[in-house]
């Protein structure tokens, strides 16, 4: 098949869902669009790095924008091909794995790549493998350290699921392991034990009381969230336990490092004996919406923005100095979902505010 880039993106949308495209499992969609940028645009330098296809303009505007998405989709759920439904209780609906996260963001990206004929700005188009995967498999991750020359931008904006809204900056995450141990004994006899699982009741009691902070950074107002998401312990069902494990995931503003984090959750724990190993993190973004490119995105979209509690990719190009969004169609609370669906009228809304961004007036 071809993909028609000068198609409607709605229809793009569906041919880029019908190209299976599990994660490690991208060669096909990415030769599809690679062809597709060579045979459909022009001006653009293509490149391929892996299953990633990059694509960019020289021609001096004064000021880059990033347009970047994954190419792959979570495992496959009886939702390929694509299906759409015109007259459903939610109105014109397409179905399919990958319609919200995010292949209809993807279809905006190279529709528009196709078919803006006056641009005000350079383009980079950044189309990477493996997001849904590991952090060390992500393509983002390879090509910012074999061609960190291509993440060079005034703004970038990763085309993830937002509702239509722009949501700006991401939290950071941080998952922490606490772990108790005790002696184990018969439980008939438990007096000569020493409980582990037990131990974690003043944790849990302290997690439960904890009250989130909320913090406002440019307009964007973040609420952090600690939470316990798993424990572990026992042995079986007559013996007392000498050993549990409890995992602690932090969601923290942007304001705060991933070491200001982790003292933070320290600080929480203070006191308890209790064994304390960090087991991942990934820093915030700041949204950066005072940026002038920023600024313009959001005029474009008539101001209409919000905070990005998730973690997204978008802390990649923070980290970089880069100012990022997420936009893109589709209910990230629909992404991965086996009833994945995009209502098609943001699939267009999308589209219209970004060709006016990026557009010369």
């Amino acid at each position: 098949m071809t993909l028609e880039l000068h198609a409607d993106p709605i229809d793009l949308t569906a041919a880029l869902v019908d190209i299976p495209s599990v994660s490690e499992d991208e060669s096909r969609i990415a030769d599809e669009v690679e062809q597709a940028l060579r045979e459909q645009t022009t001006g653009f330098e293509i490149i391929r790095s892996g299953n990633a296809v990059l694509a960019r303009t020289n021609r001096g505007l004064g000021s880059r924008v990033m347009l970047a998405g994954h190419l792959d989709t979570v495992p496959i759920a009886d939702n390929v091909p694509s299906r759409r439904e015109h007259d459903s209780a939610e109105g014109d609906i397409l179905h399919g794995c990958g319609t919200v996260d995010m292949k209809s963001g993807d279809a905006v990206f190279l529709h528009l790549a196709a078919t803006i004929d006056n641009p005000a700005h350079d383009l980079t188009l950044v189309f990477y493998d493996c997001e849904e995967i590991a952090a060390s498999r992500n393509g983002l991750g390879r090509i910012e350290r074999e061609l960190p020359e291509w993440l060079n931008a005034d703004v970038a904006i990763l085309g993830e699921p937002s509702g239509g809204f722009i949501e700006a900056g991401c939290q950071g995450t941080l998952r922490v392991r606490l772990t108790a141990s005790g002696t184990r004994a018969h439980s008939a006899r438990s007096w000569l034990g020493d409980n582990a699982i037990h131990k974690f009741g003043a944790v849990l009691n302290r997690l439960a009381a904890y009250r989130a902070r909320t913090v406002d950074i440019d307009g964007c107002v973040y609420r952090e969230g600690l939470q316990a998401v798993r424990i572990s312990g026992g042995v079986a069902g007559n013996v007392v336990p000498d050993a549990a494990e409890l995992d602690v995931n932090f969601r923290f503003a942007p304001d705060r490092s991933v070491d200001e984090a982790v003292g933070h959750v320290r600080e929480v724990i203070d006191g308890l004996d209790l064994g304390f190993e960090v087991t991942d993190s990934s820093p915030g973004a700041l949204p950066g919406l005072n940026r002038p490119a920023a600024a313009a995105l959001i005029e474009a979209a008539g101001g209409q923005f919000r905070a990005k509690y998730g973690w997204t990719d978008v802390s990649r190009f923070s980290a970089l100095g880069i100012p990022a969004v997420n936009y893109g169609p589709g209910d990230p609370n629909l992404a991965h979902k086996r009833d994945e669906r995009v209502p098609v009228e943001q699939i267009t809304h999308v589209t219209q505010v970004l060709r006016g961004y990026l557009s010369a007036g």
